[in-house]
């Protein structure tokens, strides 16, 4: 956390002055020299959402918030709401089914389901408007049950491990965009939730995200990680 924290404002200085750069002396260097200005400023914008990313992770646990009952039918209408733009732009239909109330933090459930969902609406088809279903299946004394399922790209079930490690990427840089570090943060969300998070797929059949958590019945245990002690470097 304290990394990526620290690297974010020689980044943005990076970038910073490549845009002068750019925008001050465009008429005064040849188109060489624009393009390896471009390449320096569009290297330094992924570096920086590689960092935002990996402080969003290391926050799951460093920056939770208590947990209290929440109604996940309203997290998911706010996070439909902030994406109706790219839910328009797709063509997508999102079908929401009676979600249950659980004990969470409300801000990291928000962040679940706006990943999953949003990843459900960039690796669909093309040509094949995204059809996004969320049910609720109730397990009993084992918790709830909620399942994240669309008609997208799918992937092979021999990867399955590796769409939650953080940076791993299992579809080209230049088809899709993103740093491979959201469903490892979903990931990380759920278990310090409790719970489990898995998946179900087949090449260009879609894939179905399973997601279990404890019911709201009796609160569930926090998960709690070590946090290596390090100092700030002035270097």
């Amino acid at each position: 956390a304290i990394a990526s924290h620290d690297l974010q404002e020689p980044l943005r200085k990076i970038v910073s002055f490549s845009e002068l750069l750019q925008e001050q002396w465009a008429d005064q260097v040849e188109d060489r020299a624009k393009d390896y200005l471009n390449r320096i400023v569009n290297s330094t914008k992924r570096m920086q959402g590689f960092i935002k990313d990996l402080l969003e992770f290391s926050r799951v646990t460093l920056k939770g918030r208590p947990f209290e009952k929440t109604a996940l039918n309203e997290v998911v209408q706010e996070v439909l709401s902030d994406l109706e733009l790219r839910i328009a732009k797709t063509k997508g239909r999102v079908v929401v089914g009676s979600l249950p109330i659980v004990y969470a933090d409300r801000f990291q459930m928000r962040q679940l389901f706006l990943n999953l969902i949003g990843n459900a609406l960039k690796f669909h088809k093309e040509g094949d408007p995204p059809s996004i279903r969320i049910d609720n299946v109730s397990l009993d004394s084992r918790g709830i049950q909620i399942t994240v399922s669309d008609n997208g790209i799918g992937f092979d079930e021999k990867h399955l491990d590796r769409i939650f490690i953080p940076f791993e990427r299992l579809n080209p840089r230049s088809s899709f965009e993103g740093s491979g570090m959201g469903l490892a943060i979903c990931r990380k969300i759920v278990q310090r939730h409790g719970g489990t998070l898995s998946a179900q797929s087949k090449p260009g059949e879609g894939t179905r995200f399973i997601l279990t958590l404890p019911d709201a019945s009796s609160t569930p245990p926090q998960v709690t990680y070590p946090v290596p002690s390090a100092k700030r470097s002035n270097a």
